[in-house]
């Protein structure tokens, strides 16, 4: 098992080299520039494209706006929120939270930009359904030339979708909080009962298909975002006077890396802390990778841009307010300089820390609903990637292996299972941000075109 963490530690340390930072973060804030800002310029008309305020009944599609956003989003405000911030934090210290910020910043131009391009070249699958995603913006935008980076997403996202993380976090969360508080013997065969049952609870979701999904998802996310938002608010207000302190340091923190504890990049500790948080950023929001346009693909519209702009809220509301959320909470308890615990572990201590007794039990609440819903979604990912790959027929093959994958995930190390999850977002990556910034020029055209529609109608 040694041997496999550190094969998978290189591995993700290796892809997640200068030239994949300068294609992910480089690329976004080219796209940022060249869009004049527009995300951040149009935030409101967004908020009312996901209020349904332009929606038409007869557009192309399977799911409405804000069903597409909340299965994006159940994807990503799910564990990366929890013990993604956690284990930046016990790595990097305040510092990191910065920099997820800014990836998430950032994350915001790019997941307008990818997701428009998921509605405007929507492709068909060998069933003849429409599809959206970047293999297929590949295929329509760029050209029948450009399949095997198509391909290659598609590999990749194959393993980028399993749920390895979020079950090991989840398994971690029950063991932790509710089984050893309560004299149970906790091991391989605990942890293996528990996979066994999300197993189950995750089988009979998901092969009910993507309007299960999408209802479900579109039911536990705002749910699950409130509920995390009153535990974390009584946290901070418990430790209110230590907010501002932490506020400020996270600032400060993360151009003197005084706590980073990992690797140096480019020579520096605050290169290292750069890269972890852009890493648990792209992990939080997923911006860039490509799992959000699959999602975002399939929502009833034929206007491209309305898609991207609602997409475009999703780093907005798992970044920026959810992470730091969980930061703060973990911050200004001080469990993250007193424990050496990480991932859902360290913020289970800060919830102990600050609401005794039941603290812990409200965080499991939040836990199970944050990572069940993200189970849900994922697996939606990796059916469109093996249905691009062998056709639509077979789709469904990839639901058992992902049923499988739990049980691996729920017995396996946390380093192991993150570490692998790095290594594939990484991957997938790649074809997407390549084919985007191809394609940026097409997607401005397009949203000229539309901003100008709407004045004109006098609706903006």
């Amino acid at each position: 098992m040694k041997t496999i963490d550190s094969f998978l530690a290189d591995l993700a340390s290796f892809v997640w080299g200068l030239p994949l930072l300068i294609l992910l973060i480089g690329g976004g804030v080219f796209l940022l520039i060249y869009s004049r800002f527009l995300p951040f310029r149009y935030l409101g008309h967004a908020v009312n494209v996901l209020r349904g305020k332009y929606d038409n009944p007869d557009d192309p599609g399977e799911i409405s706006h804000f069903q597409a956003l909340t299965t994006a989003l159940s994807a990503t405000v799910g564990m990366g929120n929890i013990a993604g911030v956690a284990v930046a934090i016990a790595i990097g210290g305040p510092g990191a939270v910065f920099w997820m910020w800014v990836s998430a910043l950032v994350g915001m131009g790019t997941k307008f930009f990818t997701c428009s391009l998921a509605i405007m070249y929507r492709g068909k699958d060998t069933a003849g359904e429409i599809q959206g995603g970047p293999m297929y913006f590949i295929m329509e935008g760029l050209g029948k030339n450009w399949k095997p980076l198509a391909i290659f997403f598609s590999i990749a996202g194959l393993i980028g979708a399993l749920p390895v993380f979020n079950v090991n976090q989840l398994t971690q969360a029950i063991s932790d909080i509710l089984l050893e508080p309560n004299g149970v013997e906790v091991g391989f065969m605990s942890n293996l009962l528990i996979g066994i049952f999300l197993a189950v609870v995750t089988g009979f979701v998901i092969l009910g298909g993507l309007n299960r999904i999408s209802r479900t998802a579109s039911r536990l996310v705002p749910t699950m975002v409130l509920l995390y938002f009153i535990a974390v608010l009584v946290i901070l207000g418990v430790n209110a006077t230590e907010v501002p302190v932490y506020f400020k340091l996270i600032f400060t923190d993360a151009f003197s890396a005084n706590f980073y504890l990992g690797d140096s990049f480019l020579g520096g500790i605050v290169g290292g802390m750069i890269i972890l948080g852009i890493r648990r950023g792209a992990f939080s929001n997923e911006a860039g990778v490509g799992t959000a346009p699959m999602a975002h693909g399939a929502a009833k519209t034929n206007e491209p841009i309305r898609e991207g702009l609602v997409a475009m809220l999703g780093p907005f509301i798992d970044t920026i307010i959810v992470c730091t959320l969980t930061a703060l909470a973990i911050l200004v308890t001080g469990v993250w300089k007193t424990s050496d615990a990480d991932g859902v572990t360290l913020t289970a201590a800060a919830f102990s820390e600050a609401i005794p007794g039941v603290g812990p039990y409200i965080l499991l609440l939040c836990i199970i609903i944050f990572g069940v819903s993200s189970l849900f979604s994922y697996s939606y990912y990796g059916t469109k990637c093996l249905s691009f790959l062998l056709g639509a027929k077979n789709k469904q093959y990839y639901n058992y292996f992902y049923i499988a994958s739990i049980l691996i995930g729920a017995t396996t190390s946390l380093s192991a299972m993150i570490n692998l999850i790095d290594t594939f977002f990484a991957l997938m990556a790649i074809p997407t941000m390549t084919a985007t910034l191809w394609l940026a020029p097409k997607v401005m055209q397009r949203a000229r075109k539309y901003f100008k529609e709407l004045r004109i109608a006098g609706q903006l």
